[in-house]
């Protein structure tokens, strides 16, 4: 049996074809529009030589170029592959490559670095600009109605372009999306995410937060991400609510959009439940449902923001490997505070020892495995990497966890390496390899150090070369000018030497005190 992303938007487009989808500023975008919009997009593609089974690659924010691009790339049968529009000409480059896309599509701010990257693919031949009617009319460098250097508008692409009528016949285990997500071992690696995973995850979501045609979501997470694709958009849609786009959060703003459009759900990073909680004398009486996930939710925020608000947060845990919903706290069962709470639908978890023996106990600490329909394909491209990590069917996280009596889970520790900074992962190995390209560089190392607001800051410990000079300033600047502007250290420190241990690796634990 056949199964297309493509379908969340056609049954409402069919049922209630007049009512709002997107709420991007003072516009609506109804399901109908939507519908007719993302199936244009996929003739644009057509035209093209964009089929079933092509890459097509997005750079868009929260905009509603970025549904429109994604549901008509599903109608192709192409799979969709976000980028983060925060990365780097360089990281555009290998996010291109390594999933071998051939299109771009690319928002106008971000058009500089696309161009550049686009110029060095081996693979990718096309820009497709999506810019904002009135940037476009402002900017006659948008004017991308003809073909030009292998860029067209969005506008242009679609503009002349037949419909495609039917979803392709994708099968439940094709590949839909595939999202990059950094490792402790290496450059990103993208997970390949089948349509049966998405639609699967969305809807066990829906289910458990009781989503409905009423449910009107704001959508702050970023669209390239997996919580926001899954949580705010898919699972939003296919229930016929309403999805409230927010590019970039500011709690003000998120609070203007909450009590403008009446904003029954939010979903959201505890960083941002941390913004919210500190406003004062703004009130949301619609607020309905609030999910966290991303990093764990300190449970003192959690209790201001629920005392605040008067709405219980729901706590989360997954990974973009799963789709990425793998755990919540359920709504008719009591919340534990500071809990991932319990496997979701068609999901199983297990703790392991580190034999791999199986944990059965209560309150002993293992990682944590996971099995169901959430769990990706593989790793694209990488089969030594997707053996590490699926093991007879099992993920494998890293993450440890213990379970209580109730079968809920508590997060006890991360992955060793990762930091988690502001709700995004930021992975040591990837900065130091930046670090070793210093020409003033001989060793480096980088850790996490607890910071206020947001849960971890990035520390590079250098060791320079002899005779080498460089200042904290000179190894910041030069991280920022290869890494995203979330990833690059913020602290440096200089050391003689690493500490290392007999075989001449470096000791990080000695350097996390």
């Amino acid at each position: 049996m056949s199964l297309n992303l493509a379908t969340i938007i056609r049954g409402p487009a069919a049922s209630r074809p007049d009512t709002p989808a997107l709420l991007a500023g003072d516009a609506a975008l109804s399901y109908d529009q939507l519908h007719a919009a993302a199936r244009r997009f996929a003739g644009g593609l057509s035209r093209l030589g964009i089929g079933r089974g092509r890459h097509v690659a997005l750079l868009l924010p929260n905009v509603p170029q970025f549904a429109i691009a994604y549901y008509g790339a599903h109608y192709l049968g192409a799979p969709v592959v976000p980028i983060n529009v925060l990365l780097t000409t360089d990281e555009i480059l290998y996010h291109l490559d390594d999933s071998g896309a051939a299109v771009l599509v690319v928002w106008q701010d971000y058009l500089a670095q696309a161009r550049a990257a686009a110029a060095r693919s081996a693979t990718c031949r096309r820009l497709i600009v999506a810019a904002a009617a009135a940037a476009a009319a402002d900017d006659p460098g948008l004017d991308l109605n003809r073909d030009e250097l292998g860029m067209l508008s969005m506008e242009a692409l679609a503009g002349g372009a037949d419909p495609v009528d039917e979803a392709a016949d994708t099968m439940p285990d094709d590949t839909a999306v595939i999202l990059y997500t950094s490792g402790t071992t290496g450059r990103p690696k993208g997970a390949e995410l089948t349509h049966f995973n998405l639609f699967s995850n969305a809807d066990c979501l829906a289910r458990a937060l009781a989503l409905s045609r009423s449910t009107v979501g704001l959508c702050a997470l970023p669209l390239f991400h997996s919580f926001g694709q899954t949580v705010m958009l898919n699972a939003v849609l296919m229930r016929g609510g309403a999805v409230a786009l927010m590019r970039r959060f500011d709690a003000d703003a998120a609070l203007d959009l909450m009590q403008r459009h009446a904003v029954t759900f939010f979903a959201g990073v505890p960083t941002m439940y941390f913004a919210l909680r500190h406003h004062s004398g703004r009130e949301v009486p619609s607020l309905e449902t609030c999910l966290s996930g991303g990093a764990p939710m300190p449970v003192e925020v959690m209790k201001a923001f629920d005392e605040r608000y008067g709405v219980s947060i729901i706590e989360s845990y997954g990974l973009s490997e799963t789709s990425p919903v793998a755990s919540i706290n359920p709504l008719d069962r009591p919340k534990k505070p500071g809990s991932i709470g319990v496997p979701i639908e068609g999901v199983e978890f297990k703790l392991i020892d580190d034999a791999g023996r199986d944990i059965d106990a209560a309150a002993v600490p293992g990682e944590i495995c996971i099995k169901g329909h959430n769990i990706m394909k593989g790793y694209h491209a990488k089969p030594e990497a997707t053996a590490e990590a699926l093991r007879n069917g099992w993920f494998r996280t890293g993450d440890v966890a213990v379970r209580d009596g109730d079968g809920y889970y508590f997060i006890v520790d991360r992955k060793k390496d990762m930091i988690l900074r502001g709700g995004y992962n930021v992975y040591p190995r990837e900065i130091e390899e930046v670090l070793y390209a210093h020409p003033a560089v001989r060793e480096a190392a980088v850790v996490g150090v607890p910071h206020p607001r947001h849960g971890e800051e990035v520390r590079a410990i250098v060791a320079l070369k002899p005779g080498a000079s460089a200042t904290s300033a000179d190894i910041i600047s030069y991280c920022r000018e290869h890494l995203a502007a979330y990833k690059y250290p913020r602290i440096v420190e200089f050391r003689d030497e690493l500490p290392k241990g007999p075989t001449g690796k470096i000791l990080k634990r000695a350097l996390r005190g």
